[in-house]
């Protein structure tokens, strides 16, 4: 029998999952909930949707929709919480865009109402269903590379500029997991330094192409609750990371909206080769550079990089070429066709997903929280608890 899912949110993303629910052979969308009227239209007409499908502008219209088993929610990040709750108040499974909750405490309530209504509480992570970071994680558990240095990532564009939350809670949530699970480790010590830069009017009115009046109706139809441990300046716009981990690995982590460049990079390096995932580069995501080195001539770029922002002090080690570049091969699927499949799975069986659990989101949120408490400090290293 194939289960009745809502898609509250018809943005972006809203409309990638409606698509994957849409083409998957376990799954029916039964209803599409939006405050913006001529977003639904548009879902409407690109998808062709039955008539049956029902299009509301609140949630309270669709809550005793007969057959509807899952909501899935993609709105803004500030509304995640409310929503969340209210679905699995009402009985239904969830899936929620990252993150699951702007505060640890509210993730933690999520997390226990999920297990009191016996409910499958399941958060987007997409990129840990990314072949790339599947093939990735092999490369690491196979010793491959060698004794592990250190690791570094890029996550940045040009917009859109949020208003619920900063760059920190914006990006870094995607490279944070993917550390984690490639080095299946969690960081002891997390530091973060931030910037505010002044914004333009015409910027501060748009929330990812819509205008001021949509979003604020977003806002108050989707009952939200801002973001309390941000800047103190204001919501960051440039913020660079710093992870240790137990074994005393470091990452480092860019984020930035405001770049003129689009990166999603994300690289490890070890004593006999580099693991690079470029999620820019799609004919060569994942390449491997082979050889008996610290560094290499692409790891180089961060050591320079990094100068402007003290981060140069750490010491880079001698600088050497490796030798060899592998391309590796992936698997050629989508990753959110992946991830609505797994849910899937999960309401079918109702059993959690380790890799996508509320409890495993709760550990991202617990990092990013004190991650947020770090920029407030002006970068002081911190303890995650």
């Amino acid at each position: 029998m194939k289960i009745g899912i809502a898609v509250l949110g018809a943005g972006r993303w809203g409309v990638n999952l409606i698509r994957n629910f849409l083409e998957h052979p376990n799954s029916q969308v039964l209803a599409v909930v939006d405050p913006n009227r001529d977003s639904l239209a548009a879902v409407q007409t690109q998808f062709n949707l039955d008539a049956s499908v029902i299009l509301a502008t609140d949630l309270s219209q669709v809550q005793a929709l007969p057959g509807l088993q899952a909501v899935a929610i993609a709105t803004p990040a500030s509304t995640h919480y409310t929503l969340a709750a209210a679905a699995l108040q009402q009985g239904y499974h969830v899936l929620a865009e990252k993150p699951l909750a702007l505060n640890l405490t509210e993730a933690i309530e999520l997390c226990q109402l999920a297990e009191k209504q016996q409910r499958q509480l399941f958060v987007d992570h997409t990129y840990l269903f990314h072949p790339a970071v599947d093939r990735g994680q092999r490369v690491i558990q196979q010793h491959q590379l060698g004794k592990l240095r250190y690791g570094y990532a890029q996550r940045t564009h040009f917009e859109p500029v949020r208003h619920d939350v900063d760059a920190l809670w914006d990006l870094a949530i995607h490279d944070i997991a993917i550390f984690n699970t490639w080095l299946e480790q969690t960081p002891i010590e997390v530091s973060a330094i931030g910037t505010v830069f002044p914004k333009e009017e015409a910027r501060m009115e748009r929330e990812e192409g819509i205008n001021k009046e949509v979003a604020a109706e977003i806002q108050n139809q989707f009952a939200s609750s801002r973001i309390t441990a941000n800047h103190s300046e204001g919501l960051a716009d440039l913020v660079w990371v710093t992870l240790t981990y137990p074994d005393g690995f470091q990452a480092f982590i860019h984020l930035c909206w405001l770049n003129p460049d689009k990166q999603r990079r994300l690289t490890v390096v070890g004593s006999l080769g580099t693991l690079i995932f470029d999620e820019m580069s799609p004919e060569t995501p994942l390449i491997v550079q082979r050889g008996n080195s610290d560094l290499g001539g692409e790891e180089n770029n961060f050591w320079e990089s990094a100068i402007p922002y003290g981060i140069a002090s750490l010491h880079a080690p001698q600088r050497t070429s490796l030798r060899h570049r592998e391309v590796l091969s992936l698997e050629q699927v989508e990753p959110l066709r992946r991830v609505c499949d797994r849910f899937l799975n999960c309401v079918q069986t109702n059993t959690p997903c380790l890799t996508s659990s509320g409890a495993a989101s709760v550990e991202l949120i617990r990092i990013l929280s004190t991650l947020s408490k770090s920029l407030k400090l002006g970068g002081q290293p911190l303890i995650p608890f």
